[in-house]
């Protein structure tokens, strides 16, 4: 039987009619080509734009994070001055910023931050680059966690399925906002006495630990779905005859192909744990001064906008632009691999 991939893939048949077929006896007859599905999805991701689009614009800001003391270099500040304490003509009376939308000129491309004076240009550079790290590595645990107890969860089934569900369904159930909130300031305390600072990268273990503890569900899910419908195939069951043991089917037949859904699932997590890092930096639990950061600058934006309404406006811009682009690229990664699915 010919398989769905094989039949996408076959070129036109060679056996054309003689008549409109050219004759060139020096290159010989023709042989049809076959594309493997990694080079069916590429082509059916290359031929959405939105995709690629999208591609590029979620490049960029990995990019600009990577880069971001080197664009810090070039502009000509940082995001640790006080240019605002050093340069009291910087802010007006309400320490709000004396020039005109915002502060915004030729030293300070984005303006300068009410209060102290910091440069929002750097700050934001900097501030991408935190919330991309934390995000990637906090999305990276999930799915680790996810594919490992999806993995186990479908295979196995009967009780081990059962149990793991049944933790799968509570954690679930728990308010995440709350438990964010709650949960931060316990793990910090764990590792840090209550009357000293805590380091940043404490606080950036403790982020990724609180959102990949209550992150990896749905991910496990997908993966137990897929597993279940792969474990009673012809090839699981030719692995079994053979002996091979259930860590090697687990690892050789099954992991390769669950990571289709695995890796949409990803792309389609991280936008929204990048989300969930601004809020936890918004209430006030999260990164802290003088960090910089995407949800702290949210912060005190909102504590100003009346009086400075342009300091939100280049973070804003640049959280919606970053999320819809991600959100785009992970509809258009999950077209290229299942094409069936968005019909």
């Amino acid at each position: 039987m010919t398989s769905p991939i094989e039949t996408e893939a076959a070129e036109t048949s060679p056996l054309l009619d003689k008549e409109s077929a050219p004759q060139d006896d020096a290159k010989g007859p023709t042989t049809p080509e076959g594309h493997s599905p990694s080079q069916l999805m590429w082509g059916r991701f290359k031929r959405d734009r939105t995709g690629v689009v999208s591609a590029f614009v979620v490049l960029f800001f990995f990019v600009v994070a990577a880069a971001a003391p080197l664009i810090a270099k070039v502009s000509g500040t940082n995001p640790y001055t006080l240019y605002g304490q050093d340069n009291p003509d910087l802010l007006d009376m309400f320490t709000m910023p004396a020039k005109p939308y915002g502060g915004i000129d030729g030293t300070f491309w984005f303006g300068i931050e009410p209060g102290l004076g910091r440069d929002v240009f750097t700050q934001l550079m900097y501030g991408i680059r935190t919330s991309l790290a934390t995000a990637v590595a906090a999305t990276i645990l999930m799915t680790v966690l996810g594919l490992l107890i999806g993995l186990a969860s479908g295979f196995f089934g009967g009780r081990i399925d059962y149990w793991l569900g049944r933790i799968t369904d509570f954690f679930m159930a728990l308010p995440s906002q709350l438990f964010f909130v709650a949960a931060m300031p316990v793990i910090t305390t764990v590792f840090v006495a209550p009357d000293e600072e805590t380091p940043t990268y404490v606080r950036a273990c403790a982020i990724i630990i609180v959102l990949s503890f209550l992150g990896w569900m749905s991910m496990a899910r997908i993966v137990r779905a897929a597993t279940l419908s792969l474990r009673d195939r012809e090839f699981i069951e030719a692995a079994r005859i053979s002996g091979a043991s259930p860590w090697r089917i687990i690892r050789k037949e099954l992991l390769p192909n669950v990571v289709t859904p695995t890796l949409v699932q990803a792309t389609l997590t991280l936008p929204s744990t990048i989300l969930s890092i601004a809020f936890l930096s918004f209430v006030g639990v999260g990164y802290v001064e003088p960090t910089p950061d995407w949800g702290r600058m949210f912060s005190i934006g909102a504590s100003i906008v009346e009086q400075d309404p342009y300091y939100m406006l280049f973070p804003g811009v640049a959280m919606v632009i970053f999320v819809v682009a991600f959100n785009l690229l992970g509809d258009s990664v999950r077209d290229a691999f299942d094409p069936k699915a968005g019909r």
